[in-house]
């Protein structure tokens, strides 16, 4: 007992610079990676000698010019029903919000309408729109607009993605304006601000870093969404690669390539999205995640990063 004592006051009056500091071992991080290696190369290696893949067609067709009009054509749609999605997505949760228990429950109704059908029903839904209302008059006298000639495959698609897409966001942005702290518009009304000022310059821009990552997310989703109107016939990747191998009969090398477009386009827009993230998390943390170079780079080193006497780590 007393030995232990006289060890621990002779510890407490050593210098810091006297102890040794030991960089902790992770046996089990090295093992498992190494494993997962291991699967991965075998895995790897299945798949490129299986000559059932046809990597040599996959080779012809990866740039075919009926597969990148395709590409253009699922960026297209992404990028318009993704404005059209936020758009609505901010108008229907500022109805949401509101004190009116009519507006209140029409934006209850749409966004219930629309998560609760499939969006594949949706499209087909719009696209034999003119089998309802072979004319469309909007209510006005004197118009009698052609519905199929209104209501093509592309318009179909735009609607049905669009809409479906405007009551996804319209939750987000609404869990968005809810972590804004509620005495922030208490604060702007006792000043004389009114609603829409209070929204627009107070309680939008706070939110926005609640509801940027996940619409990220939702882009994401949204590219991959696209692929669904190839049943209204919408000319983008995956309906030009069918109708590739609908004429050659190579199926799985088709396929093939538009899967990798796929991986190609949604990796682009994940490392955005990363980064958009990284920006708007600065004034809720205090150290930024790192980026995937750092990420490797401390992963890889040896040592502690060397620092100026006295600096804080």
């Amino acid at each position: 007992m007393k030995a232990t004592l006289a060890s621990e006051a002779r510890s407490a009056t050593l210098p810091a610079d006297a102890f040794t500091i030991v960089k902790a071992r992770h046996p089990g991080r090295w093992a498992s990676a190494i494993v997962i290696l291991i699967l991965a190369g075998m895995l790897a290696r299945s798949v490129m000698v299986n000559p059932n893949f046809g990597w040599a067609t996959v080779g012809a067709y990866i740039r075919d010019v009926s597969i990148v009009r395709g590409i253009m054509v699922t960026l297209e749609l992404t990028a318009i029903c993704m404005v059209i999605g936020i758009v609505l997505g901010v108008i229907v949760a500022v109805m949401r919000l509101s004190a009116n228990p009519v507006i209140r429950t029409a934006a209850f109704a749409y966004v219930n309408f629309f998560r609760g059908t499939p969006v594949l029903v949706q499209l087909l839904f719009w696209y034999n729109l003119a089998a309802l209302y072979p004319l469309i008059s909007f209510g006005i006298p004197g118009v009698a607009l052609d519905a199929n000639a209104i209501i093509t495959p592309m318009t179909a698609a735009i609607l049905g993605l669009g809409l479906n897409q405007g009551a996804y966001m319209s939750e987000i942005v609404r869990a968005g304006i809810l972590s804004v702290d509620h005495g922030q518009s208490e604060a702007a009304g006792a000043l004389g601000i009114n609603r829409l000022q209070t929204m627009r310059r107070i309680i939008l821009p706070q939110a926005m870093r609640v509801i940027i990552p996940p619409t990220g997310n939702e882009t994401i989703g949204m590219l991959k969404t696209t692929s669904l109107v190839s049943v209204i016939s919408v000319p983008e990747l995956l309906y030009s690669a069918q109708i590739i191998y609908a004429r050659t009969f190579e199926t799985i090398p088709l396929l093939l390539v538009a899967s990798i477009w796929y991986i190609v386009v949604t990796s682009v827009l994940s490392i955005g999205q990363y980064y958009l993230e990284r920006h708007y998390a600065r004034g809720g943390q205090r150290s930024l995640p790192l980026t995937p170079f750092q990420t490797l780079k401390r992963f890889v080193r040896v040592h502690d990063p060397l620092t100026r006497k006295g600096a804080v780590k």
